[in-house]
């Protein structure tokens, strides 16, 4: 993937750097030029482009048949556009996806986080996961209104969510093995007995 300083240089300035590097992380591909191009239930396939110019045609002959997602970031490629000819080839550009791709990212981070009030469980997950949809609470999320910076309650929640979500991620067998009741006869196979019947 990308180094940090990279991420640091393209993100946009109004997320924090850690929600980008970890947003980089849960969505992005290495291919500037990588595409994803679906309509229902379907996936399209078509050959893979091999320059920026080849991907923005591609992704002009779909975009308002089918849901491109482009870039490092699998950004939108229909967001905020009324016609083909208005595509970005900075769509194709990794800093520039990057830096198009946190913004929108925050907006869902912050419509998420919104939402969630007191409960500030997850946030991170289903910002991404609404990322990956284009759906968040049976809506479009990318055409709600941003609904501007968090308070600082709002935000202390979230920072929390997030970094119980962290914890889980580095140690995703800590949080189990904490709740469950250490039963001894729950215990896994200590000896391999697989080789008792053999002559």
């Amino acid at each position: 993937m990308f180094e940090l300083a990279f991420i640091e240089q393209c993100a946009d300035p109004g997320v924090e750097i850690a929600i980008v590097e970890r947003f980089v992380a849960a969505v992005g591909t290495d291919n500037p030029l990588a595409m994803s191009i679906t309509s229902g239930n379907r996936t399209i396939l078509p050959e893979p482009p091999r320059t920026p110019e080849e991907a923005l045609r591609l992704t002009a002959h779909f975009v308002d048949k089918a849901v491109v997602r482009v870039g490092v970031t699998q950004y939108p490629a229909g967001y905020g556009i009324s016609e083909a000819t208005e595509l970005s080839p900075g769509l194709f550009d990794a800093c520039e996806n990057i830096r198009m791709g946190s913004a929108l990212f925050g907006k869902v981070y912050r419509i998420v986080a919104h939402a969630r009030g007191e409960d500030a469980t997850n946030i991170f997950a289903d910002a991404v996961t609404a990322w990956r949809t284009g759906i968040f609470e049976r809506a479009y999320v990318f055409g709600q209104a941003d609904p501007g910076p968090l308070s600082s309650e709002e935000d202390a929640r979230a920072h929390k969510s997030s970094s119980d979500e962290s914890l889980d991620e580095e140690n995703p067998r800590m949080s189990q093995e904490q709740t469950k009741d250490h039963n001894p006869y729950d215990a896994g196979i200590r000896v391999d007995l697989s080789t008792i019947n053999e002559p």
